[in-house]
């Protein structure tokens, strides 16, 4: 009888060995999983209202899945280089992170082959958490008394208004052209370095409207004497926060629904199990009614769903931005 048989039956044995061990050790890695602190990076400064948010989210994470989440901010480069960090951590759920619009969707059209990682294949989406509806804001002393009659103007005086925004490329830079570009105005552009000095202009009147998270302007439109007024949102319904401002649909605006929103991405290869684990521990943070509470005061919508869902909302924001940024020739320099 020949020995070639028994050696390859040995072989095969040898490897299907292997396997299982691989495959039992790869089980227990996200059986046990988390068994130490997880890390949520932040690509954006501290202080500001995704610092904010992604604090408070962490928090719920940690409570959920039972273990520490310690968030690190790695600002730069309209959200670039922590986003990168985030694509460049090993894979194994103990690096996750903040992903939103600039960075996932519009970054890879301003920046093109210089943006230091691919959204499409570097990292893996786990979850929408918010969208926060752009807001249509004037000084409480404009002769803008709504939306259309700011539009009207811009169209019978042409060039004769300007708009704030926090810079090329960003939210409130892409949403303002969306509005000028549906409505057929020009407004000249006056970015700022960051939402507080563009408040203060608008609030001084030096600028004639910003669009803007509610959240910037919310502050400044309580009290006896607001110093801004909301003319119309960008979301499908009224906010919460504002239940007094009409949508941009209500007024037969067509085309003005746009916001800023937020996510959480993880390396790409981040094993299925753990990003199911992830994505169960934030959905329920964002059904938690303290955490719900906090997110829709601030004049923002949770959102929540599988990853996929979030994959082909980026899918979908890439596109539609893209369009834009080419139409209006629009850059960062």
């Amino acid at each position: 009888m020949s020995l070639f048989p028994l050696k390859k039956l040995a072989q095969v044995a040898l490897f299907a060995g292997s396997a299982l061990a691989f495959a039992t050790g790869s089980h227990a890695q996200t059986a046990s999983y988390p068994s130490q602190p997880i890390t949520f990076i932040v690509p954006y400064a501290a202080g500001g209202s995704s610092d904010t948010r992604s604090r408070q989210l962490a928090q719920k994470i940690g409570e959920y899945l039972k273990t520490t989440v310690v968030v690190e901010n790695k600002p730069g480069a309209s959200g670039n280089i922590g986003t990168s960090l985030i694509t460049r951590a090993k894979p194994d759920g103990y690096t996750i992170g903040l992903g939103n619009f600039a960075p996932l969707s519009v970054n890879r059209s301003l920046y093109g082959d210089s943006l230091p990682f691919n959204p499409d294949t570097d990292l893996q989406p786990i979850a929408l958490i918010e969208r926060g509806a752009m807001v249509l804001g004037v000084n409480s002393n404009s002769p803008y008394a709504s939306a259309q009659a700011l539009i009207d103007d811009a169209k019978q005086h042409p060039d004769k208004l300007n708009y704030a925004s926090t810079g090329a490329g960003g939210a409130s830079h892409l949403v303002s052209e969306l509005f000028k570009d549906t409505q057929s105005f020009n407004a000249t552009h006056v970015p700022y370095k960051g939402g507080a000095p563009a408040v203060n202009d608008l609030m001084a009147g030096n600028v004639d409207f910003y669009l803007e998270l509610a959240s910037l302007f919310i502050p400044q439109m309580a009290g006896d004497q607001p110093r801004i007024r909301a003319l119309a949102v960008a979301s499908e319904s009224r906010l919460k926060a504002l239940p007094d401002t009409p949508t941009f649909k209500e007024l037969g605006i067509d085309g003005m629904v746009a916001s800023n929103w937020f996510g959480v991405i993880a390396p790409a290869g981040t094993p299925a199990e753990i990003i199911g684990q992830l994505n169960t521990a934030i959905n329920k943070a964002l059904q938690d009614p303290e955490y719900k509470a906090i997110v829709e005061s601030q004049g923002a919508e949770v959102a929540g769903g599988s990853p996929e869902d979030f994959r082909a909302f980026i899918a979908s924001e890439s596109d539609r931005w893209a369009r834009l940024i080419k139409e209006k020739n629009i850059s960062v320099n």
